[in-house]
């Protein structure tokens, strides 16, 4: 487990490229801690780099053939209710759960739903509650815990709607860099939505 703080910081990094990505009209659907690979910038800052896009979708109406909608794809333990009935039907909130599975893990040593096979481990996420964060960690503030929770709803009606309203109500728990990430995907969506290119 990871401190607060400290998680909270990476992961909005993690939210910068799946913003991009999903302005770009592209679901990830395979977000999970081996594809966020952790490197240093010249000043010695960690740098968080989202990795793999190979079971990405396109939500673009004409490009349904590109990505295929049979089978299980990308990692269970990582995949939200939707995303285990039907990978084709996905959409941005997917990521959304996984970047909450991932918050989860960083900072409770373990993901919210376990099992022995994939088949037990889908059975959890599909019909099972999970132990709250503070089960887990009683140094995890409240508000944060309700956050992941939120992300973590099976309803994706009622889940947080995206990356930058995840981004938002997670920034007042790191700290400035977290918030610097959080004025950057603003920014991301803010330009897709005037269609201005990016810098």
């Amino acid at each position: 487990p990871l401190p607060s703080e400290e998680s909270v910081d990476l992961l909005l990094q993690a939210c910068e490229a799946i913003a991009e990505a999903h302005t770009l009209g592209i679901v990830h659907r395979d977000l999970k801690p081996g594809n966020l690979f952790v490197t240093r910038s010249s000043d010695g800052a960690r740098v968080v780099k989202v990795l793999d896009f190979g079971i990405s979708k396109t939500t673009a109406a004409d490009d349904a053939a590109v990505t295929g909608g049979a089978g299980l794809l990308g990692s269970v333990l990582y995949m939200s209710p939707e995303q285990l009935v039907s990978a084709r039907s996905v959409d941005p909130r997917a990521d959304v759960w996984a970047l909450g599975v991932i918050l989860y893990e960083m900072l409770a040593g373990t993901t919210p739903f376990a099992g022995d096979s994939s088949a037990v481990i889908s059975a959890a996420i599909l019909t099972r509650t999970f132990s709250k964060l503070s089960d887990h960690r009683k140094d995890v503030p409240d508000g944060l815990d309700e956050v992941v929770s939120d992300a973590l709803t099976k309803d994706r009606e009622v889940r947080l709607s995206s990356v930058e309203a995840f981004g938002a109500r997670l920034a007042p728990f790191g700290t400035d860099a977290a918030r610097a990430s959080l004025a950057r995907i603003r920014g991301i969506v803010a330009r897709a939505r005037t269609g201005r290119p990016g810098d």
